[in-house]
């Protein structure tokens, strides 16, 4: 009997060896360090530099890591090995010399279980070349990046000031009224119309994306992009994360087939009417995607990155108005614009300090830090290295924003990184939050426009500081995006 047990005790050892020498082969054998490959820290088997990782400050590790592996170097967390892209020149000359190696996206189970290879974000190849062309031209036709639009966020405007204005001096968090704000902007282009800061059910959607977006750069959500076989099963945060995004696609589902009820293809009200317009046009090129499910996700892609960023940045621009009160920009705006007027676009060359640290903001804030992964299209050089066809590159957002070789001060709040000598704005080509080449923002023209127009009618009509005794916590928390943590302020009517 005690041999048999031996017996068993034996064969139990030797399967429990034999199932750890196979992953550790196996793990060698799928991810063995390629030939010529940019240089990285040493790894461990199967969890790669996990060991190394914390991802509550990973965009700074990796500038710790550019330091002694220079600016072409690799990671790999669980899964496979991701090159790192570091400071201003090598960011610019892959993105702009190798646009079109660098264009598709990998496919992330997290967000391939969602979107399913759709929308603008995550798609790749034909379809998002396809997606991309026809957002940019029917957006543009709507006024994106056009005077047209001007009036609808100098309305939004109103609003958001009208809603400052009844909190009455008292402190309040103002994060989700400028989330609505925003939202209300890309709304009117996408759904054709906007939503009341009262709406306590679209203030709860918002609500959801911001904790959607959080939780997406989370361990958790990682970690089910490299196991999504055993995640399923597992309970954690990440479920939350698909509960989350459901209800707004559901919501967005909602008005998609609003739209398709009433629909009139001679009087296209927006996005979604210009879409379905086109879904009769090509119907026969159904690689292109001008189906129902990609126009739900092409329009939850751009109702979440166009409430999202902004909004973000404008968060970030309060907190550091009340953080150096003495370098709000009042006065500018008083002699340009002065008070019986609201700021116009036009205002913006005869504002450069307003210009200026609203720049400044953009670059400190970094709200996206590591820049959304591409993958290489084919067998690739860059710099002296041989980098494989289907390989995760990142462009490290964070290195070029605070690259010493470009930025005087790079990790000071210094609005004169944008003013010459005489007080000019000035730009530079170091400033890229909304990255480069073929995967560029789609909304920068939006953004640009609505972070002027919405700063400079806030600080137009309010000083704003922190509560008594109160001091501002310039900290962050990551995930999807890089955002302050929440904070009150005063807005005190002028």
């Amino acid at each position: 009997m005690d041999l048999l047990r031996l017996y068993e005790w034996i064969d139990i050892k030797a399967v429990l060896i034999f199932s750890c020498v196979f992953l550790l082969l196996s793990d060698y054998i799928r991810h063995k360090v390629p030939k010529n490959f940019p240089p990285g820290p040493w790894a461990l088997p199967i969890i790669g530099h996990l060991h190394r990782i914390d991802y509550t400050k990973i965009h700074l590790q990796m500038a710790k890591f550019a330091e002694k592996y220079g600016d072409i170097l690799h990671i790999r967390i669980l899964g496979p090995r991701i090159v790192i892209l570091s400071g201003y020149k090598r960011v610019k000359e892959v993105y702009t010399q190798q646009g079109d190696n660098l264009a598709d996206r990998p496919v992330l189970p997290m967000i391939n279980d969602i979107s399913e290879d759709k929308g603008l974000v995550a798609a790749s190849g034909y379809k998002w070349k396809q997606q991309r062309r026809f957002a940019l031209s029917t957006l543009r036709n709507f006024g994106l990046g056009k005077k047209s639009l001007e009036p609808s966020v100098h309305l939004e405007c109103r609003f958001l000031n009208e809603a400052f204005s009844n909190e009455n001096g008292q402190p309040f968090d103002p994060q989700i009224l400028l989330n609505n704000a925003v939202s209300n902007v890309i709304c009117v282009l996408v759904f054709g119309n906007r939503f009341e800061y009262s709406d306590h059910e679209f203030q709860s959607l918002l609500k959801n994306i911001n904790e959607a977006v959080f939780l997406d750069g989370s361990f958790w959500a990682q970690l089910y992009n490299m196991f999504p076989w055993l995640m399923r099963r597992l309970p954690g945060t990440h479920h939350k994360i698909f509960v989350l995004l459901n209800k707004v696609i559901g919501f967005v589902r909602e008005k998609v087939n609003a739209h398709r009820a009433d629909y009139d293809p001679s009087n296209p009200r927006d996005y979604i009417d210009c879409f379905l317009a086109e879904m009769e046009k090509l119907k026969d090129d159904t690689a292109a995607g001008f189906d129902v499910e990609n126009l739900c996700i092409c329009t939850l892609d751009l109702f979440v990155a166009g409430t999202e960023t902004t909004s973000t940045t404008l968060y970030w621009g309060l907190l550091y108005m009340i953080k150096y009160p003495e370098i709000q920009v009042q006065e500018e705006i008083d002699r340009v614009v002065g008070g019986s007027r609201q700021p116009s676009l036009s205002d913006k060359d005869n504002m450069p300090f307003t210009n200026a640290v609203i720049h400044e903001i953009q670059r400190i804030g970094n709200i996206v830090p590591l820049n959304v992964v591409r993958i290489t299209v084919e067998d690739t050089q860059i710099g002296k290295y041989s980098i494989p066809k289907g390989t995760p590159v990142i462009g490290h957002l964070t290195s070029v924003l605070f690259d010493e070789s470009e930025w005087e001060t790079p990790h000071s709040f210094n609005p004169g990184h944008f003013l010459d000598a005489e007080g000019k704005f000035r730009r530079r080509d170091a400033f890229l939050p909304f990255s480069l080449g073929k995967r560029v923002c789609l909304g920068e023209q939006l953004a640009r426009m609505e972070l002027f127009l919405f700063f400079s009618s806030l600080l137009q009509r309010f000083t704003l500081s922190s509560p008594v005794g109160v001091e501002p916590n310039l900290d962050f928390k990551l995930g999807g995006t890089l955002c302050p943590h929440p904070y009150e302020l005063c807005a005190v009517p002028r």
